[in-house]
């Protein structure tokens, strides 16, 4: 398990993670770099498995200097076998990345001690893990705040008999896409354990970053910050 050696020059340090798939490692992975190049006196560093630090570490080249690296060991299932079960998949990233990302922050200190944790919205456990390390903890949303105002609302679309759903007999895009692995999974998930889990995102002590521009989202920021959510 690998962590980075950092100069005591910093005044802030923060640690980010992403869900472990490209479509949620890139997106973090470019905020950190904006955030590395506007605030050069803040460390950033950037966990991920070993074997996705394998795959970004050719693209990372141009990176900031202050934007570093660390690694956790491969507890989850291969990128090249993840679809075989894509369900399994989620699963082990709920529940077997959080000992190695503690241990790996247990292993800063000071002036290393993060200050702040950065987490995507879909691992859930990143912020009990700072909670019990005193650390502030944001989460990530790594695709439109109207997808969030789904998953926030979902429990919504259950009371009103809108989930489940049958669309096999609609359009044969949506059909295809509905009996994807990739689909199956998140519907599984979301209705598992996304509405329970989103009252801890939407906590008093954490906040939440989405993408995006502001003036194509304005309603539903309207509706969040309703909700006394910190965006």
């Amino acid at each position: 398990m690998d962590a980075v050696t950092a100069k005591p020059t910093y005044s802030s340090h923060v640690v980010a993670i992403p869900y472990p798939g490209r479509g949620h490692v890139n997106p973090l992975m470019n905020f950190c770099n904006i955030l590395a190049s506007k605030q050069p006196d803040t460390l950033v560093t950037f966990v991920v498995t070993e074997e996705w630090l394998g795959l970004i570490s050719s693209s990372s080249n141009n990176s900031p200097s202050n934007l570093q690296f660390g690694s956790i060991p491969n507890v989850i299932p291969s990128e090249l076998v993840r679809n075989a079960d894509p369900i399994g998949f989620v699963g082990a990233a709920l529940t077997k990345m959080e000992a190695p990302f503690e241990e790996l922050l247990d292993r800063f200190r000071q002036p290393l001690r993060p200050t702040l944790i950065v987490t995507d919205a879909f691992l859930f456990w990143a912020i009990g893990v700072g909670n019990r390390r005193n650390i502030p903890v944001a989460s990530f949303f790594p695709m439109s705040s109207t997808v969030f105002s789904v998953f926030y609302h979902f429990d919504l679309l259950a009371q009103h008999g809108h989930f489940p759903v049958d669309l096999l007999g609609k359009k044969r895009v949506m059909r295809w896409w509905i009996t994807s692995p990739e689909f199956l999974h998140y519907v599984y998930w979301i209705s598992r354990r996304s509405y329970l889990q989103a009252t801890n995102i939407c906590s008093t002590d954490s906040w939440i970053l989405f993408r995006g521009f502001l003036r194509h989202s304005t309603s539903y920021f309207r509706q969040f910050m309703s909700l006394s959510l910190k965006l």
